[in-house]
């Protein structure tokens, strides 16, 4: 009996070791710390939502296995102080978790404690893409972080052709590394930040002094395109002091935030007209029944509107509970122990020693970085980079005082108007024309997208760099007796007539490049409008080369131009005879005699069939005679000689060749046609042309074909020899990305189009001193003899005389054929003279051979009737 009652002691000493055992395993609570400032829209937010949360996962208590969730929040009131202590302080309760803290600032800060405790830190509003899993292993961000959110932007930007933005900001980290990610972001796209206006931390402004002074800058900028990368409290004052400066009018975008919808979502007191035509932005959170039942719910208990972050803070309840749980089924245990580092740190005030470190941090992290669920928020998952699946916003147009959706953002499929959920099952396409958005209602009432830029209204003039040419001054010169800035041309006037299709006024000054004495480098003249110092623009005779498309950007070509090579030529039809030149006396002889013989046999050939060739004798010969001597008049063309065909002989010889000085087809004829620097000459005008071509100091000059076709105009011994060997034009010159360049290449497409440009073409180029200008031709200027062509004339008269002979046989068949009918009729008598014979044979090759056949046709009829009337009589 003893043994027994020892045995039950025994057994129940060993279950209250086992209890004891469980106890430490599953605690009673499980605390997880929180750091908000419950007097922010965030924070108070927050705080409901982990109240809502912690119901939720503490009504099912077999959940965590009969433990309880405890939320313990920490008021940090917007102090970096106060949310040290509140971190420091959860350290020392055992907590599992931390849920914050508000602002990227003191993410950076409290990382460090984290990684050195290893306890997980979630946040969803500290959303710096600078915080990195590599630098903070056990920070994570449980809603997107902002580079997805200045992606969406920055293809928003894209969209609408917009190319310069400002960014407004605070001097924190979030805004501060969200505008550096927007700017990465735009020069992916060709675009950029033009301005970046910092404020101060949103925590210390008071009054809208340094808004006014950056918002003043603004106005007098070039850039109409705003983004706000602010908090609500800098955000609604920036629009309100916007809207008194007139900066909410017509030709301004204002693009804010997640701040902006927060606040709306929120219903804060905001008015909400002065903030028509703003576009924002909201995380993107799929509808679903357990989102609007959480939505009716919050309502109930109505103290601040739900927005997206409140959706956000629930679900991260989620994921810690979720990972706790996970972790616990598969056995693990929840301990802390003192950190040795802390414990040696020896401070009169200071205790640090009762800091615990979570043992099992880094697996408890593990289980949060597996979480796979659906929250209020959508799917919650994360990528192997910590980052989350499926980043999408809601995209919203301020009409009328409220909120209208005009589309939505996803990392997958780009901008659309269907909610991005629907496209996740297909292959992701972002190309440009499967970008959509819906109308949008912009600043001043206006459906029309601005232009999102103006000139700066700064006084500053539009500084336009012309070259001050030697030479070819058609194209751009100096006004005689002017001032300095007054200039004339082809290219002045077809740019001012450009500027006048504008919608808007394009003030400029024309500044002169060079010094007039020589024509200057346009590569030089191209790179002070690429480096922006001395220059805003180029007009001028401007070649578009791949060189210069590397820096700048070009206008639509508003003349079309390309290398020709020009050599000397000697014509051979300066006077009324020179048609007589190419061939010697007895060339001319035998070659008029084949053509009245040509002639003659395709009269015959014709006579019987065409029209054309009968009639009286007179006319016939006439016929004859004007072919003869059309093709005579048709076989001479005016000869050029010159031993210079075109490129190709150029670059086989040896002689030299002439350039203008300033062009860019000196490093063409060494870089790609590899010719010999030695054997180019700088020349620096026209009359040099002439010089150098007549003396023969060059075999031939190369230049661009509008400065050549003026050259010809005044120069007829020269001539262009073969085809342009280039192709290209001339345009006006800007800064890369600058949206003036394709303002003004529309109006030169308009200019062509009206048939502007071809006047001001004629007015300035269409002129000419020679009475036959030479064209791209080439010639022999050696008289020709029957020698020479005494193979063609053999193979033409072998053709005549073959042709003739079928035509006889022919003839004299059908006319056998035809004529013995005839002859039985007439019986003729064999005394009929032989010259009878021949005259009817004549008769019927003069004869029309359709008439010839109606004949035969009715006499052969009659000869059968005939023959049938004999048959009848004698039947009779």
């Amino acid at each position: 009996m003893n043994c027994v009652l020892l045995g039950f002691i025994v057994l129940g000493a060993f279950l209250g070791l086992l209890s004891e055992g469980a106890s430490t395993s599953r605690p009673r609570v499980i605390k997880v710390g929180a750091i908000f400032g419950l007097n922010t829209m965030y924070g108070h937010t927050a705080s409901l939502a982990f109240k809502a949360a912690e119901e939720d996962v503490n009504s099912d208590p077999s959940f965590l296995g009969g433990s309880k969730l405890r939320i313990m929040i920490s008021d940090a009131q917007r102090s970096g102080f106060l949310s040290i202590m509140g971190a420091l302080q959860f350290m020392e309760t055992d907590v599992v978790a931390i849920i914050g803290p508000q602002t990227s600032i003191m993410a950076h800060v409290l990382s460090h404690l984290a990684n050195e405790l290893t306890v997980p830190m979630l946040s969803f509003t500290a959303l710096d893409p600078t915080l990195s899993p590599l630098q903070f292993p056990f920070f994570v961000q449980t809603a997107p972080n902002d580079l997805f959110l200045m992606r969406a932007i920055a293809e928003m930007i894209t969209y609408y052709g917009w190319s310069d933005v400002v960014a407004l900001y605070n001097d924190d980290d979030n805004s501060r590394n969200g505008v550096t990610a927007l700017g990465d972001e735009l020069e992916e796209r060709r675009c950029k930040i033009s301005y970046k206006a910092v404020l101060p931390l949103d925590v210390v402004i008071t009054s809208p002094a340094e808004i006014i002074e950056e918002l003043t800058k603004i106005r007098g900028m070039e850039s109409r395109i705003i983004v706000v990368n602010t908090f609500p409290n800098t955000g609604k004052m920036i629009f309100e002091e916007a809207k008194k400066l007139g900066m909410m009018e017509k030709g301004y975008v204002w693009i804010a935030t997640t701040w902006l919808s927060s606040l709306v979502d929120s219903d804060f007191p905001l008015d909400l007209k002065s903030l028509n035509g703003v576009l924002t932005l909201r995380l993107h959170t799929p509808d679903s029944r357990k989102k609007r039942d959480f939505a009716a719910r919050w309502k109930k208990n109505k103290t601040i509107g739900l927005n997206v972050y409140g959706l956000y803070a629930y679900d991260t309840v989620w994921i810690i509970a979720q990972a706790v749980k996970s972790f616990l089924e598969a056995g693990g245990n929840l301990t802390f122990s003192h950190d040795a580092k802390l414990s040696n740190l020896k401070g009169e005030a200071l205790n640090l020693s009762a800091l615990s470190r979570f043992d099992e941090g880094p697996q408890l992290l593990d289980y949060i970085m597996r979480t796979k669920m659906s929250g209020l928020t959508g799917p919650v998952q994360f990528h192997r980079d910590r980052s989350m699946v499926q980043p999408s916003y809601d995209i919203i147009n301020v009409v009328d005082g409220r909120f209208r959706q005009i589309g939505y953002w996803s990392n997958h499929s780009g901008l659309s108007v269907v909610p991005p959920e629907s496209f996740y099952n297909k292959p992701s396409n972002r190309s440009s024309s499967n970008q959509h958005l819906n109308s949008v209602t912009w600043p001043g009432g206006t459906s029309v997208t601005p232009r999102g830029w103006v000139f700066p209204n700064n006084g500053k003039l539009l500084r336009i760099g012309v070259p001050n040419r030697a030479s070819f001054k058609d194209f751009v010169s100096r006004v005689n007796g002017s001032s300095s800035h007054k200039v004339q041309g082809y290219c002045i006037d077809v740019f001012e007539a450009a500027v006048k299709l504008l919608s808007y006024p394009v003030p400029h000054e024309f500044i002169f490049f060079g010094d007039g004495l020589q024509n200057p480098n346009y590569n030089d003249l191209v790179n002070k409008v690429a480096n922006g110092v001395d220059f805003d623009a180029a007009v001028g005779d401007i070649a578009i080369v791949t060189k210069r498309t590397r820096i700048v950007d070009y206008t639509q070509p508003y003349i079309e131009s390309g290398l020709v090579v020009v050599a000397p030529v000697t014509a051979l039809n300066e006077n009324p005879w020179a048609f007589l030149r190419p061939f010697t006396p007895p060339m001319w002889a035998v070659t008029a005699s084949f053509f009245m013989v040509v002639g003659a046999v395709i009269w015959i050939l014709e006579h019987r069939t065409n029209d054309e060739f009968r009639g009286p004798p007179r006319r016939q010969i006439i016929t004859i005679l004007w072919f003869t001597f059309s093709t005579m008049f048709f076989s001479h063309m005016q000869q050029l000689n010159s031993p210079i065909k075109g490129v190709d002989t150029l670059i086989s010889s040896s002689g030299r060749i002439g350039f203008q000085v300033g062009s860019f087809a000196e490093n063409y004829m060494i870089d790609e046609l590899n010719i010999a620097r030695s054997r180019l000459v700088a020349l620096g005008s026209p009359q040099e042309y002439a010089i150098a071509l007549q003396n023969g100091t060059v075999a031939a000059i190369v230049d661009e074909r509008p400065y050549v076709d003026l050259f010809l105009s005044d120069y007829c011994k020269f001539a262009i020899r073969g085809q342009e060997f280039t192709r290209c034009g001339w345009g006006f010159a800007f800064p890369r990305d600058s949206p003036l360049a394709v303002d003004m290449s529309t109006a030169i497409l308009g200019l062509s189009e009206t048939g502007e440009l071809q006047r001001i073409h004629d007015r300035w180029l269409s002129k000419s001193n020679c009475s036959s200008p030479h064209g791209s031709q080439s010639g022999d200027s050696e008289q020709l003899n029957v020698h020479s062509f005494w193979g063609m004339f053999l193979v033409c008269g072998i053709a005549c005389l073959v042709a003739l002979f079928i035509h006889f046989v022919k003839v004299v068949r059908n006319f056998i054929k035809h004529k013995p009918e005839e002859e039985e009729k007439d019986i003729p008598s064999p005394e009929s003279s032989r010259l009878k014979k021949l005259q009817t044979f004549l008769a019927y090759i003069d004869e029309k051979e359709e008439e010839s056949k109606r004949r035969f046709k009715r006499k052969r009829s009659s000869l059968s009737m005939n023959a049938n009337s004999s048959i009848s009589s004698r039947q009779i």
